[in-house]
């Protein structure tokens, strides 16, 4: 019980002046309709506030309160959202002004039930602090609404949270506009306070609708191709925020559906020129439409991804980017089924990844290699000369905005720097750099074989894990002559470490003793011993010294301009796999039985969310992929240059330097684990380690103590480097197969997460 005050005038002071500077909050349960009014999750929330969702449960629920600067961006978002959604007078609903108006049709898919609180999408703003994301605020005077949204719901007691009911479409969370004048929200850039992207679909009866993210749908008057660009510019308040600085605004993204297609007089589908192509031809009566309105395209043309634009004037950019599904825009081994959902339900699963990830731009491949540049700009407005202007000048820690030659060990076959080779000449390990991921099975020991499963682990993000904090180089590389090795210096070095022996190694500061021959080499990807001097990326011969092994380099070609440049883009990218994986169930607090079982669960939880998650983790991998892109066609020939090398992101010597770190993570938990238990893997591909065990599920096998696993080893969790259940199999399946194959060392873990084996393993 409270006790009274000695001076209630006072107290009751002191609560004035809380409630004016701010240190007041509405009721929880005012809290939580304005959240559930928006359309917002509790792990949205959180990311943009930078707590965990137990966090803004806890200040729902009333059981806690936020502290300092998480108690002031916590009132001002409540404050922006009260703005935006007041709470509703109870009295009877305002009757339609003395105009009478017929109302539009409302598209059937557009009228189920309403959406339950925790399945809609969180508007852009809400993805983090540091995505410079908008959020979805009022339309300006010129843009339509075109639906009547649900009211917002009467308060009501908040219960505490509960598992999240079967997936649903998301399309009931539909709003209109807000009425000309309604100031924007803090923060909201009205340039782009609909949001990144927007699905454009026209209905039966010819209507074009806009569907945007945070369930805006917006009337499209265009008539024309041209008429649509011009109409996104001027009056769709479509596009994003700069991640950095120096960098720029992300363009408008409009994703156009079949129907919408054909009311722009562009085909559902390319023919097979123009899916060889890549593109319509110039000819095309829509790409005429466009050049005679002044428009231009870049030179991939009006295919998948277009970009439409006028050249900039001054810093002000003319573009809009599209997207067509129908023309296979959205790969389905990165997307899923996205491409066949609903106008409002790809735009959810799309607004989701631009929030968390970027607007995309082009595939997962080409938008994790545009987020490097978006986060690190190449250049820069430099200070003010005696003339008091500005020039561009170099961003420090950028990769800078023209390309370098890579070393000629670094460079792949057919390299203008390689002309001079024999036309046959192949190059072995002292001439080429080949740091791969795994590919390595052995033969199982007849103590495998008396045990009854084979269980697969996966690392979560492993190559998104391995660039996480790595030194990589920035400039040209320098040639040196026996050099001495330092480990903090970025390159590839030229070393002789078939010295090393797996049998003794070190594990920390100790040295231990393993059976080597049932351990992958560290330094190959098909985990064969070398031979003799290779070249080597700087992480793959610092775990030759932290193995406890002298290495005396021959050569190197190293890049004193460095830095750890992956950084913001690793940590970009984990926050929107580990946001989206929370909504999904899977929260990094997880024990280890909730996390098996959430794992098994969080797709069927809600599958247009899955494919965000999917998508995330292919621009890691994608966008790794792009620093090393090979010549596609075009008429190239071995020797001559390709589109990739003009670009100063074309670096695979980064490429190397990821792939390498990554796959010695694996070999030390590998190696960890073997110390610690005795047990070795029988297969490793890539990011998945196949153990034999004596039960089907990872715990099994994993040694945990008390809840805490082994330092240093597989640990399971969501976060990026930990691992989850990849698959389960018996011996006598793998057995099989290998008898079946007449292939004793073929790799199961290719095959462990369904058993299908559908023909001989051929390392593709």
């Amino acid at each position: 019980m409270s006790h009274p005050s000695s001076d209630p005038l006072a107290a009751v002071d002191a609560l004035l002046a809380a409630v004016d500077d701010g240190h007041v909050l509405p009721a929880p349960v005012e809290r939580v309709r304005l959240r559930e009014a928006a359309g917002l999750t509790q792990a949205a929330v959180a990311q943009a506030l930078g707590v965990r969702v137990p966090s803004i449960q806890a200040w729902e629920e009333g059981r806690a309160e936020p502290k300092a600067e998480r108690l002031q961006a916590y009132r001002r978002l409540l404050d922006g959202l009260a703005q935006r959604y007041p709470a509703p007078q109870p009295t009877s609903p305002p009757t339609i002004a003395s105009e009478q108006v017929t109302p539009p049709a409302i598209p059937p898919e557009l009228t189920s039930p309403a959406t339950p609180p925790g399945s809609a999408l969180s508007p852009t703003a809400l993805s983090g602090p540091a995505s410079g994301q908008p959020q979805a605020a009022p339309a300006p005077p010129s843009a339509l609404a075109r639906l009547h949204g649900p009211q917002p719901p009467t308060a009501a007691p908040h219960q505490a949270p509960t598992p999240r009911p079967a997936p649903m479409s998301g399309r009931a969370g539909v709003r209109k506009a807000a009425p000309a004048g309604t100031p924007v929200p803090e923060g909201v850039e009205p340039r782009f306070a609909h949001g990144p992207l927007a699905v454009v679909n026209a209905d039966a009866d010819g209507q074009v609708l806009a569907y945007c993210t945070g369930g805006l749908v917006l009337d499209v008057p265009a008539k024309s191709l041209p008429a649509l660009v011009e109409w996104t510019l001027n009056e769709a308040a479509l596009g994003a925020p700069k991640l950095a600085g120096p960098g720029k605004d992300a363009d408008p993204l409009l994703v156009l559906t079949e129907t919408a297609l054909e009311r722009y007089g562009l085909p559902t589908a390319l023919d097979d020129a123009e899916r060889h192509a890549g593109r319509l031809p110039d000819s095309h009566k829509a790409v005429k439409q466009l050049l005679r309105a002044e428009w231009k395209l870049t030179k991939r043309g009006l295919g998948p991804w277009a970009r439409i634009y006028r050249p900039a004037t001054g810093s002000e950019r003319a573009c809009v980017q599209l997207c067509i599904p129908s023309w296979n825009a959205l790969d389905t081994r990165n997307w899923g089924d996205a491409a066949q959902l609903p106008p409002a339900d790809l735009a959810r699963v799309l607004g989701v990844y631009a929030s968390r990830v970027m607007t995309p731009r082009g595939s997962t491949a080409v938008t994790g290699l545009e987020l490097m540049t978006a986060l690190h700009p190449p250049t820069r407005a430099s200070a003010p000369d005696a003339a008091g202007k500005r020039h561009s000048e170099h961003n420090p820690g950028s990769l800078g905005a023209a390309p370098v030659d890579c070393a000629p060990c670094e460079a792949p076959d057919g390299h203008p720097l390689l002309k001079d080779l024999p036309r046959f000449h192949v190059r072995g390990p002292e001439e080429k750099l080949f740091e791969e991921a795994y590919d390595w099975a052995r033969p199982m020991t007849d103590d495998e074989c008396t045990v009854r499963h084979m269980v697969g682990i996966d690392v979560n993000m492993a190559f998104a894990a391995g660039a996480n904090g790595l030194t990589v180089g920035l400039g040209a590389p320098t040639h040196v002559t026996a050099p001495i090795f330092d480990p903090k210096l970025p390159g590839s070095w030229l070393v002789d470490l078939s010295h090393v022996d797996l049998s003794k190694v070190k594990v920390g500061k100790e040295w231990v003793q393993l059976d080597g021959s049932l351990l992958p080499s560290p330094f190959t990807a098909k985990g064969e011993t070398p031979t003799g001097p290779a070249w080597y990326a700087t992480p793959t011969v610092a775990y030759a010294v932290e193995l406890g092994y002298d290495v005396k380099p021959l050569e190197a070609w190293v890049r004193q301009d460095h830095g750890r440049y992956l950084d913001g883009w690793y940590q970009r990218l984990r926050d929107a796999y580990l946001a989206t994986m929370a909504e999904l169930g899977v929260d990094a607090d997880l024990s280890p039985e909730d996390f098996l079982v959430a794992m098994e669960r969080h797709k069927s939880r809600d599958p247009e969310l899955a494919i965000v998650a999917s998508a995330i983790k292919a621009t890691v991998k994608g966008g790794l992929g792009k620093l090393r892109e090979r010549p596609r066609g075009e008429g190239w020939r071995p020797g001559e240059p390709w589109r990739a090398l003009s670009r100063p992101t074309w670096r695979p010597d980064i490429r190397a330097a990821v792939i390498s770190r990554t796959r010695i993570n694996l070999h030390r938990k590998m190696t960890k684990h073997a110390a610690f238990t005795g047990q070795y893997p029988v297969a490793v591909l890539s990011d998945c380690v196949v153990y034999a065990a004596n039960g089907p599920s990872p715990l099994d096998f994993l040694p945990y103590r008390q809840g805490k696993p082994l330092p240093g080893g597989f640990k399971l969790g969501v976060n990026p480097g930990l691992v989850k259940h990849e698959g389960t199999q018996s011996v006598l399946w793998g057995e099989e197969v290998r008898e079946k194959f007449n292939a004793p060392e073929l790799n199961l873990a290719r095959y462990i997460k369904d058993g299908t084996v559908t023909d001989t393993d051929n390392g593709e």
